[in-house]
């Protein structure tokens, strides 16, 4: 289902995700490349309780050693949104700078969630889209040996 309208009124709280992956905001840059090794990561959040200390991608990691703090090369401009943007504003901020990821944050900081342009870049990202995937083949009714 797609969950991207551009009926007025739909902001990004209404199809963020809501319980993203994150890491402390003392995790190292190999902890956060390893959780990026998941095709479906795109972006790390780094968190200290419940604030965005920082955001990690690939690219961020590129020179950087496995033990070294992530948030050193952690970035939060540019890579966050407030919750009552339109989605559809949000969606062309996505689209006009290449990316797929912002974390929703309040005007505190605080992490509310995680707004994931899909693959297809035909809607957003849904907390039931992320429960499917974990749940893996067994979920659609394959098997896995």
């Amino acid at each position: 289902m797609d969950t991207m309208r551009s009926e007025s009124g739909v902001r990004v709280a209404d199809v963020m995700v809501t319980d993203p992956k994150r890491l402390p905001a003392t995790a190292t840059a190999g902890r956060a490349r390893a959780v990026l090794d998941d095709g479906h990561v795109h972006m790390v959040l780094l968190v200290d309780g419940d604030r965005l200390a920082g955001t990690v991608v690939r690219d961020d990691l590129e020179a950087v050693a496995d033990d070294r703090p992530a948030l050193g090369v952690a970035r939060l401009a540019g890579r966050t949104v407030d919750p009552t943007v339109p989605a559809d504003a949000a969606l062309a901020e996505l689209q006009a700078r290449g990316q797929r990821r912002l974390a929703v944050v309040d005007a505190d900081g605080r992490l509310l969630g995680l707004l994931c342009l899909k693959r297809r870049r035909t809607g957003f990202c849904s907390d039931a889209d992320v429960a499917d995937r974990a749940a893996g083949p067994r979920r659609s009714g394959l098997r896995t040996p």
